[in-house]
């Protein structure tokens, strides 16, 4: 399979037939400035544009490390010093947002946008690094009054309060990222390994249809906390990476194994 870009045009004037493609060499960006009018803008003038923040992080504020909300943090990156000469600059400025307990917010031009971005300091001494995390606009978060008007408003039992408290407080653990894994990933590589083998392709056990039971919610507490807890199937542990360059030309360089992900 290859994608292939063609004319608009040629699609609406012939649907049925094969339109000829377009080289990438034939394609300009431009701006639409009125109807079927167009300013034709060139990869080196949008290399020259004037943005302070394309060549170094611009700081404007300190805030507290509780006023970062998670729904406008998107990506990580690691924060590195140029080079020697940099690095008794990054640790005093890395030592006095640990003690401080505070971000620095500001603003880096990359990737042909202006990111919000907040750097905090790493808490591991031993490593010595700080985090930059790039931030969603304002605008690009959806209102959650929106989607959460319809919740009915009901009052709080207070003997379903205190199981529920118990319950989190039995299930209370130090957070280990590494205790998760892809089920979705596991499965697809049990499909492909029974397809190759030859063998009965694994499936998901539908349930019978039937009226479901309506569970009373202090019965279920009480069953969770009463019940032990499941055990884990053993697994491999997740291989460290070791050695990863720490030197680089850039001043922030992307975290590992991260992705895009939706706005909220």
């Amino acid at each position: 399979m290859r994608h292939q870009k063609v004319l608009a045009s040629a699609l609406e004037d012939a649907p049925d037939e094969a339109a000829a493609p377009v080289e990438k060499d034939e394609i300009v960006k431009g701006y639409e400035y009125s109807k079927g009018q167009y300013v034709i803008v060139e990869p080196s003038e949008l290399a020259a544009l004037r943005v302070p923040s394309k060549h170094a992080i611009s700081v404007t504020q300190f805030v507290g490390l509780d006023e970062l909300s998670p729904e406008y943090m998107e990506k990580p990156y690691f924060v590195v010093p140029e080079d020697d000469v940099q690095a008794e600059a990054f640790a005093v400025v890395r030592k006095a947002l640990q003690k401080a307990k505070k971000a620095a917010i500001g603003k880096i031009a990359f990737g042909g946008r202006e990111h919000v971005i907040a750097i905090t300091a790493d808490d591991d001494d031993k490593l010595g690094g700080m985090m930059a995390y790039t931030m969603r606009y304002q605008e690009e978060l959806r209102s959650p009054a929106e989607y959460f008007k319809d919740i009915k408003k009901v009052a709080v039992n207070a003997d379903s309060l205190a199981l529920a408290m118990d319950l989190i407080k039995k299930k209370a653990a130090k957070f280990d990222p590494g205790k998760f894994t892809d089920g979705y990933e596991a499965a697809v590589r049990e499909l492909v390994e029974a397809k190759i083998k030859h063998a009965p392709v694994p499936q998901e056990e539908v349930a019978s249809p039937r009226r479901a039971n309506v569970v009373n919610l202090m019965d279920a507490l009480r069953k969770s906390l009463s019940s032990d807890e499941a055990v884990a199937g053993k697994k491999k542990p997740v291989a460290s990476v070791k050695g990863e360059a720490r030197k680089s030309l850039s001043l922030v360089k992307p975290a590992k194994g991260t992705g895009k992900r939706k706005s909220a």
